[in-house]
C-alpha cells in the first residue's frame, strides 16, 4: 500500500470541505475542457471525457459548470482556453523524487511557480529524463468502501477486464491497471454495480522512499505548496508512509 494514494486520497476528501475547494473545482473543470478539446465533447464516445464530467460531479462542481466547460473545450461555445500540459520533475526533501503535470496558459509562469515552490521547501527541479524513469503509468480506479463490499468483490468484478491488483487504502480500495485498461475495468465496476469515486491515468512509482514523521511533514509540505498553483494540475511522488504516521499527521 502506498502511503501517497492513501495520503492523495485523504487530501481530495477533505478539499470539498475546505478553503482549498474553489482550486479543486477549477482544477476538475480544466480537466473537463481539455478532455472535450482532445476527445470531442460526446462524453459517450470520449471515456476520458466521461470519467472528467464524473469525477467532477463527485466532488459537487456544478452541472452548469461542467456543461459550460464541456462546451467551451468542444468548440461549442466561445471562450475555450489554448491549455497546454507541461510535465516537470525534481526533488522533494529526503531525496524523494517528484512528478508535476501542469495544464497551462501560459509555460513561463508555470515553470516559475513550479520551480519557486520547489526551491522555497527544500526541493530541487532536475533534468528532463531523471525522475519520470521511476514512475510507471497506470490506470486507477478508487472504490469507496461501501456497505459490506470486500476486497475480494472489487478484485472479482475487475479481475478480467485486466486489473492488475487491488489495494486497501482505509477508506477505500484502489485498483490498478494498465492505462489502456482503465476503460474496460471502470466498465466491469459499473456493469457488477460497484460504484467507483474517480477513474484516471496517473504515475505510479517503481519504488518507494520509506519516510518518518518530520520528512513526511517536509515532503507533504512541498506538494502543498505546488498544489497551491492553479497551474498544476497533478502531483506524484515517490514516498511511503506508515498508516501510524498518517494518522499523527490526519490529527
Amino acid at each position: 500500500m502506498s502511503g501517497h494514494s492513501k495520503w492523495a486520497t485523504t487530501k481530495h476528501k477533505k478539499a470539498a470541505l475546505d478553503s482549498k475547494r474553489g482550486k479543486l473545482f477549477a482544477k476538475l473543470i480544466k480537466n473537463v475542457e481539455v478532455a472535450a478539446r482532445t476527445g470531442g465533447p460526446d462524453p459517450d464516445g470520449n471515456p476520458t471525457l466521461y470519467d472528467a464530467i464524473t469525477k467532477a460531479r463527485k466532488n459537487s462542481v456544478p452541472i452548469d459548470n461542467i456543461e459550460r466547460a464541456r462546451k467551451r473545450g468542444g468548440g461549442l461555445e466561445a471562450g475555450g482556453a489554448d491549455w497546454q500540459t507541461i510535465m516537470y520533475e525534481g526533488y522533494a526533501p529526503g531525496g524523494v523524487a517528484v512528478l508535476i503535470e501542469c495544464l497551462t496558459d501560459n509555460r513561463n509562469r508555470a515553470a516559475s511557480e513550479v520551480r519557486v515552490a520547489l526551491t522555497r521547501n527544500g526541493g530541487s527541479l532536475a533534468d528532463p529524463g531523471s525522475v519520470s524513469y521511476m514512475f510507471n503509468r497506470k490506470g486507477v480506479v478508487i472504490v469507496p468502501k461501501a456497505g459490506d463490499l470486500s476486497e475480494d468483490d472489487v478484485l472479482l468484478a475487475v479481475l478480467d477486464a485486466g486489473a492488475e491488483e487491488v489495494n486497501d487504502l482505509g477508506d477505500n480500495f484502489e485498483v490498478v491497471c494498465e492505462a489502456t485498461n482503465l476503460v474496460p475495468v471502470r466498465s466491469a465496476l459499473q456493469d457488477a454495480g460497484v460504484e467507483y469515486e474517480s477513474a484516471e491515468q496517473s504515475f505510479l512509482p517503481t519504488m518507494n522512499i520509506p519516510l518518518d514523521e518530520e520528512g513526511a511533514r517536509k515532503v507533504f509540505r512541498l506538494i502543498d505548496a505546488l498544489e497551491d498553483s492553479d497551474d498544476v494540475q497533478n502531483v506524484w511522488a515517490n514516498f511511503d508512509v506508515s498508516d501510524e504516521i498518517m494518522e499523527k499527521l490526519e490529527a
